[in-house]
């Protein structure tokens, strides 16, 4: 499991090594006008909102800190990737199966419902490629070339062959 996740995280490395700052800040893509980088951040901060949680074993996805610093250069969102990568590899199996309670708004209040830390980082790994195909979005209307073509696609998603016209 952190396997796959670490993998995915490289991969929003492996974007901002090849992106300028001024495209991972840019804001200027309607209908959202977000950038790459806030896509990034906002990802970031689930994880972030796990690793605060897991000592009290209280997690708060509606109390995200918003790291907004590392939205506007490449080099601080790529520390931030590495700062969560850090933290997924230090987590043993016991860690995983710990009980924890984790809250969040659905949209009508906060509620709170009973997790594992696995399924916390399970959540928050799906919720990372959901922003992966939003930023391949970014990507795609920035005219910046993705150097991994499975950027932002879910591994259970069917490839369907290039249309031709």
């Amino acid at each position: 499991m952190i396997k796959a996740i670490v993998q995915n995280l490289e991969r929003g490395i492996q974007l901002l090594d090849s992106i300028s700052d001024q495209q991972y800040s840019d804001k200027t893509v309607p209908p959202y006008h977000s950038s790459i980088g806030s896509n990034m951040r906002h990802v970031l901060d689930a994880f972030t909102s796990i690793f605060n949680g897991i000592d009290t074993r209280d997690i708060d996805f509606s109390d995200r800190k918003r790291n907004t610093i590392c939205e506007e250069k490449t080099l601080d969102g790529i520390n931030y990737f590495n700062e969560i990568i850090i933290k997924l590899n230090k987590l043993s199996s016991q860690d995983l199966k710990k009980k924890v309670a984790v809250t969040d708004n659905l949209g009508t209040g906060e509620i709170t419902i009973d997790y594992t830390i696995e399924n916390a980082l399970a959540y928050a790994h799906s919720h990372a490629i959901h922003h992966f195909a939003s930023i391949g979005f970014l990507v795609n209307k920035l005219e910046i070339e993705l150097q991994d073509a499975d950027f932002g696609y879910n591994p259970t998603t069917p490839k369907t062959p290039n249309l031709q016209v």
